[in-house]
Protein backbone atom coordinates (compact mmCIF):
# COMPACT_ATOMS: atom_id res chain seq x y z
CA UNK A 1 0.00 0.00 0.00
CA UNK A 2 1.32 3.39 -0.99
CA UNK A 3 0.87 6.67 0.66
CA UNK A 4 -1.98 8.00 -2.50
CA UNK A 5 -3.93 4.89 -1.50
CA UNK A 6 -3.87 5.56 2.24
CA UNK A 7 -5.28 8.66 2.00
CA UNK A 8 -7.66 7.67 -0.43
CA UNK A 9 -9.17 5.03 1.91
CA UNK A 10 -8.75 7.57 4.63
CA UNK A 11 -6.52 5.74 6.60
CA UNK A 12 -3.42 7.69 7.81
CA UNK A 13 0.48 6.27 8.44
CA UNK A 14 1.60 5.51 11.76
CA UNK A 15 3.66 8.84 12.28
CA UNK A 16 0.46 10.66 11.89
CA UNK A 17 -1.35 9.44 14.88
CA UNK A 18 -0.60 11.64 18.42
CA UNK A 19 -1.37 8.55 20.63
CA UNK A 20 2.23 6.75 18.81
CA UNK A 21 4.39 9.65 19.56
CA UNK A 22 2.79 9.49 22.93
CA UNK A 23 3.54 5.96 23.91
CA UNK A 24 7.42 6.88 22.24
CA UNK A 25 7.82 9.50 24.06
CA UNK A 26 7.11 8.31 27.52
CA UNK A 27 10.20 5.64 27.64
CA UNK A 28 12.34 7.74 25.52
CA UNK A 29 12.30 10.20 28.26
CA UNK A 30 12.94 7.87 31.03
CA UNK A 31 15.88 6.25 28.97
CA UNK A 32 17.15 10.10 28.61
CA UNK A 33 16.12 11.01 32.40
CA UNK A 34 18.52 7.96 33.56
CA UNK A 35 21.52 8.94 31.03
CA UNK A 36 21.62 12.45 32.54
CA UNK A 37 20.96 11.10 36.46
CA UNK A 38 24.18 8.88 35.45
CA UNK A 39 26.21 11.49 34.33
CA UNK A 40 25.64 13.75 37.27
CA UNK A 41 26.46 11.00 39.11
CA UNK A 42 29.38 10.33 37.53
CA UNK A 43 31.06 13.31 37.56
CA UNK A 44 29.80 14.71 41.23
CA UNK A 45 30.54 11.05 42.72
CA UNK A 46 30.66 11.48 47.05
CA UNK A 47 34.25 10.57 48.51
CA UNK A 48 34.36 6.92 49.76
CA UNK A 49 33.97 5.98 53.20
CA UNK A 50 37.45 5.41 54.49
CA UNK A 51 39.18 1.74 55.40
CA UNK A 52 40.67 3.07 58.41
CA UNK A 53 36.88 4.96 60.26
CA UNK A 54 37.35 3.30 63.22
CA UNK A 55 41.12 4.60 64.09
CA UNK A 56 39.53 8.19 62.67
CA UNK A 57 36.97 7.11 64.80
CA UNK A 58 39.33 6.89 67.50
CA UNK A 59 41.29 10.04 67.14
CA UNK A 60 37.97 11.88 67.42
CA UNK A 61 38.07 11.26 70.76
CA UNK A 62 41.77 12.44 70.98
CA UNK A 63 41.49 15.45 69.32
CA UNK A 64 38.09 16.35 71.73
CA UNK A 65 40.89 16.65 74.26
CA UNK A 66 43.00 18.54 72.27
CA UNK A 67 39.95 21.34 71.66
CA UNK A 68 39.68 20.99 75.79
CA UNK A 69 43.56 22.02 76.26
CA UNK A 70 43.57 24.58 74.07
CA UNK A 71 39.74 26.42 75.88
CA UNK A 72 41.77 25.52 79.39
CA UNK A 73 44.77 27.70 77.76
CA UNK A 74 42.70 30.56 76.64
CA UNK A 75 43.68 30.53 72.93
CA UNK A 76 42.79 32.60 70.42
CA UNK A 77 43.62 33.16 67.19
CA UNK A 78 42.99 35.99 64.47
CA UNK A 79 43.81 35.20 60.95
CA UNK A 80 45.07 37.69 58.29
CA UNK A 81 44.55 37.51 54.54
CA UNK A 82 46.75 38.69 52.18
CA UNK A 83 50.50 38.45 50.59
CA UNK A 84 51.61 36.23 52.91
CA UNK A 85 48.89 35.18 55.14
CA UNK A 86 49.68 35.85 58.42
CA UNK A 87 47.94 35.41 61.89
CA UNK A 88 48.20 36.29 65.87
CA UNK A 89 47.63 33.65 68.60
CA UNK A 90 47.01 34.77 72.00
CA UNK A 91 46.77 33.17 75.32
CA UNK A 92 45.49 33.37 78.61
CA UNK A 93 47.72 31.32 80.36
CA UNK A 94 51.50 32.11 79.86
CA UNK A 95 52.68 29.33 77.84
CA UNK A 96 55.74 28.92 75.20
CA UNK A 97 55.07 29.70 71.72
CA UNK A 98 55.09 26.95 69.03
CA UNK A 99 57.74 27.57 66.43
CA UNK A 100 55.25 26.06 63.69
CA UNK A 101 51.83 25.84 63.19
CA UNK A 102 49.83 24.15 60.65
CA UNK A 103 46.90 25.65 59.25
CA UNK A 104 44.09 23.10 57.56
CA UNK A 105 41.03 24.62 55.29
CA UNK A 106 38.54 21.59 54.91
CA UNK A 107 35.67 22.20 52.58
CA UNK A 108 32.56 21.09 54.00
CA UNK A 109 31.41 19.31 50.74
CA UNK A 110 34.42 19.26 48.40
CA UNK A 111 38.05 17.37 49.70
CA UNK A 112 39.94 18.42 46.10
CA UNK A 113 39.68 22.46 47.53
CA UNK A 114 40.93 21.23 51.24
CA UNK A 115 44.27 23.87 52.00
CA UNK A 116 47.01 23.10 54.57
CA UNK A 117 49.69 25.83 55.52
CA UNK A 118 52.85 26.33 57.70
CA UNK A 119 52.73 29.43 59.48
CA UNK A 120 56.42 30.20 61.24
CA UNK A 121 56.81 31.99 64.58
CA UNK A 122 57.89 36.10 63.95
CA UNK A 123 57.98 36.36 67.90
CA UNK A 124 55.38 37.56 70.39
CA UNK A 125 52.54 35.70 69.30
CA UNK A 126 52.73 36.89 65.42
CA UNK A 127 52.67 33.77 62.58
CA UNK A 128 53.81 34.38 59.39
CA UNK A 129 52.79 32.25 56.47
CA UNK A 130 55.50 29.85 54.67
CA UNK A 131 54.46 30.82 51.59
CA UNK A 132 51.65 31.43 49.24
CA UNK A 133 49.16 34.41 50.42
CA UNK A 134 45.43 33.14 51.37
CA UNK A 135 42.14 33.80 49.64
CA UNK A 136 39.23 32.39 51.75
CA UNK A 137 36.40 32.70 49.53
CA UNK A 138 34.67 30.13 50.38
CA UNK A 139 32.93 28.05 53.61
CA UNK A 140 35.90 26.25 55.24
CA UNK A 141 36.45 24.51 58.77
CA UNK A 142 39.70 25.79 59.93
CA UNK A 143 41.45 23.95 62.35
CA UNK A 144 45.11 24.69 63.56
CA UNK A 145 47.62 23.00 65.44
CA UNK A 146 51.29 23.21 66.69
CA UNK A 147 53.89 20.57 65.35
CA UNK A 148 53.98 18.63 68.64
CA UNK A 149 49.84 18.76 68.53
CA UNK A 150 48.90 19.79 72.29
CA UNK A 151 46.16 21.96 71.50
CA UNK A 152 43.78 21.90 68.42
CA UNK A 153 41.77 25.18 67.63
CA UNK A 154 38.55 24.53 65.01
CA UNK A 155 36.60 27.50 63.60
CA UNK A 156 34.04 27.47 60.96
CA UNK A 157 35.06 30.49 58.73
CA UNK A 158 32.27 32.31 56.63
CA UNK A 159 33.85 34.81 55.13
CA UNK A 160 32.06 38.22 54.27
CA UNK A 161 30.47 39.55 50.84
CA UNK A 162 32.79 41.75 49.19
CA UNK A 163 35.59 41.42 51.79
CA UNK A 164 38.76 40.36 51.44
Amino acid sequence: MNHASSLRDGTLPWYRYPLVWLVILIPLSSVVGGMVTLTLAIRHADATVADDWYQQGKAINRSMADLDQARRLGLELQLYAGEPASLQLTSKVPMPWPERLQLAFRHPTFAERDIAMTFIHQGGGRYRADGGALAATDHWVVTVTPEQGHWRLRQRLRPLQGAP
